[in-house]
């Protein structure tokens, strides 16, 4: 299915063609050298700012456009097809600055929600340990309220904008003892005393994204900073997750259909035994296979996306998008290397990073596994 009508406005194709023709210019010429420089400079986050391509959903009267979700959509798709696959801007806007926007004190929002839209203060989400990846319950960073501030100690790992991030949305345990129930969410600055961060982590793919390790060390932080109520930091989480799940599954679709391009482009080019690599039945009947996985992937993804935007719950419907089409990608990015033969392997070609890039997607934002017990406990069976 395609977006509806209203999601298809004059307005959305110039928005479009507009970031389109920025990505062009500003982005896609770029790509080698920050792969080598693990990451995206400041510099790129301060130019879409000033061009409203930063949290255009956030409302007029904190700098914003007041845009829907669906510009958000707009921005991930047009990155990925202009090489930008690892700029973290969709989790700046659509994954991070959304707590804040919720769940913020009127003095957090003020302070920073303005600076999210012009790029001078770029978020992160603080939510990955080292023994505490998609079980989010494990955290072991821990926040005592000492007066008006909390004490944080702890560490953070895989942390996406890590490295440059001026605001992490992070999570502790407020009450150690409570398990789930005791998860608070904290505004950290870079500034505050107790907080460092380490290297740039390399990684196998993804490598303009900017990825740090974060620690705590009697880190102070104004009470203040803490989004929502204390302890109800896990309801928060279930509440936005979709959402982030939903912004990965978009990548998944989106690189899946540029894996294909690439793909079938070859296969029509390069000759092997006096005719088309596409030409031969074997690579012909993948193509088609191919071809109709992203079109069963583009026609899932726009109902979820439309119900999305239509504020129903998708919990369910965005598990399945993103068990579904993260393993769906990994696939297409296969079978297109596959069709390239030895010249996939080469760097100079564009499946090669394509391929190295995809591989997270089935891991962000919670493995297929966590998806699929999600999926089984909403059909009212318990998985071990």
């Amino acid at each position: 299915m395609a977006l509806p009508p209203e999601y298809q406005t004059e307005e959305h194709r110039i928005f479009r063609e507009s970031f389109r023709r920025f990505v062009a210019a500003e982005v896609t010429p770029h790509v080698d050298e920050w792969e080598a420089a693990c990451a995206a400079p400041r510099s790129l986050w301060l130019k879409m700012g000033e061009q409203g391509f930063l949290c255009p959903w956030i409302p007029e009267e904190y700098g914003g456009l007041g845009l829907g979700f669906e510009y958000s959509v707009i921005i991930n798709e047009e990155l990925i097809r202009g090489d930008g696959f690892g700029v973290g801007v969709p989790l700046h806007s659509d994954v991070a600055a959304p707590y804040l926007a919720a769940y913020g004190t009127p003095e957090a929002k003020a302070a920073w929600l303005p600076d999210c839209v012009t790029g001078r203060v770029v978020t992160a989400v603080g939510f990955t340990e080292p023994e505490a990846g998609s079980d989010l319950a494990a955290i072991r960073t821990t926040a005592v309220r000492d007066g008006d501030h909390y004490i944080l100690n702890g560490q953070k790992t895989f942390i996406t904008n890590g490295y440059f991030a001026d605001v992490i949305v992070t999570a502790v345990k407020t009450d150690p003892a409570a398990g789930h129930k005791g998860v608070s969410l904290i505004l950290v600055h870079k500034d505050d005393p107790g907080f460092s961060r380490g290297a740039k982590l390399r990684k196998m793919g993804y490598h303009m994204q900017d990825t740090a390790e974060l620690f705590f060390t009697d880190c102070r932080v104004p009470a203040w900073r803490l989004l929502g109520e204390e302890n109800r930091g896990f309801r928060y989480l279930m509440e936005k997750l979709q959402q982030e799940r939903l912004e990965v599954s978009i990548k998944c679709q989106v690189m899946a259909e540029e894996c294909f391009k690439e793909g079938i482009e070859y296969a029509k080019t390069r000759r092997v035994f006096g005719k088309a690599v596409g030409e031969h039945q074997a690579n012909a009947f993948r193509l088609a296979e191919m071809a109709t996985e992203i079109e069963l992937g583009r026609t899932f993804l726009d109902s979820v996306i439309v119900s999305h935007l239509r504020g129903e719950n998708v919990v369910q419907k965005v598990s399945m998008a993103k068990l579904w089409l993260g393993e769906m990608v990994n696939r297409m990015a296969y079978q297109a290397l596959q069709l390239h033969g030895g010249y996939g392997y080469m760097e100079e070609y564009r499946i090669c990073r394509l391929t190295r890039d995809v591989r997270a997607l089935s891991i962000f934002a919670g493995t297929s596994e966590i998806m699929k017990r999600i999926i089984s406990g909403n059909l009212g069976l318990r998985s071990g």
